[in-house]
């Protein structure tokens, strides 16, 4: 497991847009982004490319 550091980024969850599947997980600079991270990312259970939104 990776050790928890001190500073202004936290590691967010990814979920896709269209099935609601927890796909991916990646770290934001919660000082210079407040609103949510939105990419986009290929599903493993769609199998296409979709919009992945920062989820909880």
């Amino acid at each position: 497991m990776a050790s928890k550091k001190k500073g202004p980024r936290n590691m967010v969850t990814m979920e896709c847009a269209e099935c609601k599947e927890k796909n991916y997980f990646t770290s934001k600079n919660k000082r210079n982004t407040a609103e949510k991270l939105e990419l986009k990312k290929r599903c493993k259970r769609c199998g296409k490319v979709t919009k992945h939104k920062e989820g909880k």
